[in-house]
């Protein structure tokens, strides 16, 4: 017999989840019963074609922005319900080294990267109190991790949600909230697309699988994490890089 708990589908907030990782995330949420709003910053044709596509209702706002955070979350909350499933996945990058990093360039990558997931936390972390429910996944990633030559802002902000994690997951832990860190590799999507064929084989090669991952492979990761049945595992990194790094 089904819960009264699970009758009504949990709401699933994925930040840039029209494109990518963030899409497959999406996709996969919606598959497991979970009610998915996406948000998107750009690209509104592209976000309208994927909300036609698949059914997911998809939002534009800046997540960088803690009142367009907050004013979403309210119509969302309204409409659909409080979000008790939080994916952190909107990411941009501002590649240079330090010696010709702006701080315009730091600043927007922090505060896209590391600073909307703060908002979202924040802002969701009460309503989730209340339903005595939530997971939040933040999305990372292997140059977190182990470093990247000229991206001194992006490792910052993968590193940096990796610290946010940990200290959430204490403060959630009694209230059944779980926040845990995915950390992919190098993923098959369009981000790979400007990288020249023989800088990618060489990616490719330190690879231990011998491959790139899929977006659904992560996908894959996220749902689990944030099943009903995942409230033991909280304050984690899980990377997904085919054994490129392990720690």
């Amino acid at each position: 017999m089904i819960s009264a708990e699970r009758q009504t589908p949990r709401v699933a907030l994925v930040t840039g989840g029209t494109r990518g990782i963030g899409a497959a995330v999406s996709r996969a949420l919606r598959d497991a019963g979970r009610r998915v709003v996406a948000t998107y910053t750009a690209r509104r044709d592209e976000a309208r074609a994927f909300e036609s596509a698949t059914g997911i209702r998809t939002m534009a706002f800046d997540v960088g922005d803690f009142a367009a955070c907050e004013d979403a979350l309210a119509r969302i909350a309204a409409e659909d319900g409080p979000v008790t499933i939080l994916v952190n996945n909107a990411g941009i990058t501002r590649d240079s080294t330090i010696g010709k990093m702006t701080r315009a360039a730091w600043d927007a990558v922090i505060d896209t990267n590391l600073g909307a997931a703060f908002n979202l936390c924040r802002l969701t972390m009460p309503a989730m109190r209340t339903e005595g429910f939530g997971r939040i996944i933040n999305m990372a990633s292997i140059n977190g991790q182990i470093g990247q030559f000229g991206q001194a802002n992006y490792a910052a902000s993968k590193a940096g949600l990796q610290g946010l994690t940990r200290a959430l997951a204490l403060e959630g832990a009694r209230h059944n909230i779980t926040v845990n860190t995915l950390a992919p590799g190098y993923i098959d999507t369009a981000m790979l697309d400007t990288v020249p064929p023989q800088i990618l084989a060489d990616i490719v090669g330190r690879i231990p699988v011998g491959r790139l991952g899929t977006a659904d492979e992560v996908a894959r990761c996220v749902t689990f994490l944030t099943a009903e049945e995942s409230g033991f595992i909280t304050g984690s990194t899980l990377s997904v890089n085919g054994g490129q790094h392990m720690a």
